[in-house]
């Protein structure tokens, strides 16, 4: 299947709920289109939303410190610039949730049907070779998720963060506010550069998950 239509049903995978998922398994066969396939391209597309997530979370961070350093000119221009940067990495997290939640079903997948066709060997040694395959592959594949898991928990608190002082200033545009949103700067820069230094880990961990695939 050309890689422009399986990215394709890996999007319209998303829409559908748990029931549909081995259907929609069952018919990527068919394509001749694998669940180990399907695993690889969905840790492809997310590791790219966590690229974009963190690219968008750093220019949030920077719309903030532009708020906070305001000393003159129009001063709804940063805010709006501010909001919109939040909305957009609250979109980009969103689109991690969702590839993290994709991973996790096609690899349950994959590993319920590895297990099930060892069973089903009757060569030892073959048997043998496959179980330590699917044993490694859990090892790597844990490694990857816990580190996904590990950035994504992170994001929620900066988007909190962030969306509760968009909110506040959209009540008090002044220069009161600009001192509210002076004081949580710190706060913000730690938890947003720990959060980079997770994405950056999680992007990692993706890269070797899918060359140890491949």
């Amino acid at each position: 299947m050309p890689r422009t239509l399986l990215n394709l049903s890996v999007g319209f995978s998303l829409l559908v709920g748990g029931a549909c998922q081995s259907a929609y398994y069952a018919t990527m066969e068919k394509f001749g289109v694998h669940k180990r396939e399907i695993l690889v391209d969905r840790v492809e597309e997310g590791r790219e939303a966590q690229a974009d997530a963190k690219t968008e979370i750093v220019d949030a961070l920077e719309a903030f410190k532009a708020v906070a350093g305001f000393e003159g000119g129009e001063l709804e221009t940063v805010y709006e610039r501010l909001k919109d940067q939040y909305e957009s990495s609250a979109d980009a997290v969103g689109e991690v949730r969702d590839r993290i939640a994709s991973i996790e079903d096609v690899a349950s997948a994959l590993f319920e049907e590895w297990s099930s066709e060892i069973d089903g060997m009757q060569n030892a040694e073959l048997k043998g070779e496959s179980q330590q395959m699917l044993a490694e592959t859990k090892v790597r594949y844990g490694t990857l998720i816990t580190a996904m898991r590990a950035a994504e928990s992170k994001m929620e608190p900066v988007l909190t963060a962030l969306r509760d002082h968009v909110t506040f200033l959209k009540h008090n545009l002044n220069a009161r506010a600009i001192a509210s949103l002076q004081k949580s700067l710190f706060s913000i820069e730690s938890n947003v550069d720990a959060l980079v230094v997770d994405m950056e880990k999680s992007i990692a961990e993706a890269d070797a998950f899918i060359a140890s695939m491949k």
